[in-house]
């Protein structure tokens, strides 16, 4: 069978001699589609299998082609069908309207066999390199995302093999600030930052918040008891370390939305609303966002994970530190939007606890779906 038999084309038009003279024209190379009304042709167009391509007449009764071709293409399905106009009408301004509204060709009547062959094998070989070359682009994409996925994830698990306590604690924080992100996205203090890329993005970067512990030296970072002051102060470079290697990142790469977001994040996850945090001690609406929901999942996984000094504490006890720290340690509407989804919290916790431990108490008073 010809490669065009595969093709479906709509042919739309009032007048039933050129409708049998198109499709004994088309028949033979394309399966053919009629309609005499617009709004039948939509019908036809939005069915389960779409056309390839549209022949619209322009002067019909009810709704021209003009009408016609514009809900098309305000349709997400039938926007990208290709629609070339058949028309008497010789106006120029009238192929403006119709090339303006995202036709793709005009016919004048009285048309030739040859002619209507022709373009229509020429648009629709058109419109297959087109679904070609974004096919091709998709997959490139997705490739990208998938080495940038790799890359984030390798990276990150420095940081893990750093600290091998903390095997779950990038799968939790990174869904944590998901789930709040999530909550927050119509909040009028976060809408304008909130949306669905940022929020992804989030997701995928929030695994690096810890990346620049890599440069802390073992005997700090292992270290099961107490930190002296010039210990903690070498601990709190990591925020730094971490901070330079993002942004060393961006220069060689150029801007990236993606990185600038993990380098807010990585250095200002431990900035307190009060201004008692660090690196630069911001204070409330000047610390980014990005830090601002990473320090409460922080802080929270801090709490109900077990580690060398210290026993899991239970989801209650973790909720009731979190809210003594509103205000203080962290921005009040995070608070509120975690108190708000603080079940999904615990469901995330238990999901991807390290410990049976952990898990036991995360499930003891409250339960667990």
């Amino acid at each position: 069978m010809d490669a065009g038999a595969r093709h479906t084309i709509l042919v739309v038009d009032d007048t039933p001699e050129i409708v049998d003279i198109l499709s004994v024209i088309l028949q033979p190379d394309y399966r053919v589609k009629v309609a005499t009304r617009g709004k039948k042709a939509l019908e036809i167009a939005s069915s389960e299998e779409l056309p390839d391509l549209i022949l619209l007449d322009i002067m019909m009764p009810e709704m021209d082609g003009f009408e016609t071709c514009s809900a098309l293409k305000a349709n997400e399905r039938t926007r990208d069908i290709p629609v070339i106009f058949l028309t008497a009408l010789t106006e120029a301004t009238e192929e403006e309207i119709g090339l303006g509204l995202g036709a793709v060709d005009y016919i004048n009547k009285p048309f030739t066999p040859a002619l209507i062959k022709a373009r229509v094998r020429n648009h629709l070989e058109l419109k297959s390199h087109r679904d070609n070359l974004e096919r091709l682009v998709q997959k490139r994409t997705e490739e990208l995302n998938l080495t940038q996925d790799v890359t984030i994830e390798a990276i990150a698990s420095l940081a893990e093999y750093r600290d091998p306590e903390t095997g779950g604690h990038i799968r939790r924080t990174q869904t944590y600030v998901k789930t709040l992100a999530e909550h927050l996205r119509f909040h009028p203090s976060f809408a304008d930052f909130l949306d669905d890329e940022v929020i992804m993005m989030l997701y995928k970067s929030a695994p690096l918040h810890d990346i620049g512990k890599v440069g802390v030296p073992d005997h700090i970072l292992l270290k099961p008891g107490k930190l002296t002051p010039d210990e903690f102060e070498e601990m709190k470079k990591h925020t730094i370390y971490g901070r330079d290697a993002l942004a060393s990142a961006e220069s060689r790469l150029g801007s990236s939305s993606f990185l600038g977001v993990a380098r807010l994040l990585t250095e200002s996850h431990h900035e307190k609303w009060d201004g008692s945090g660090y690196p630069y001690g911001l204070k409330g609406g000047d610390i980014p966002i990005p830090g601002r929901l990473m320090a409460l999942a922080d802080v929270y996984d801090a709490l109900i994970s077990k580690r060398v000094y210290k026993e899991p504490f239970s989801h209650e006890t973790a909720i009731a530190i979190i809210c003594e720290g509103k205000g203080k340690h962290f921005d009040p509407d995070i608070v509120d939007a975690f108190l708000a989804c603080e079940q999904v919290f615990r469901e995330i916790a238990i999901e991807f606890s390290d410990h049976i431990e952990e898990r036991d108490v995360l499930m003891q008073a409250g339960g667990a779906k």
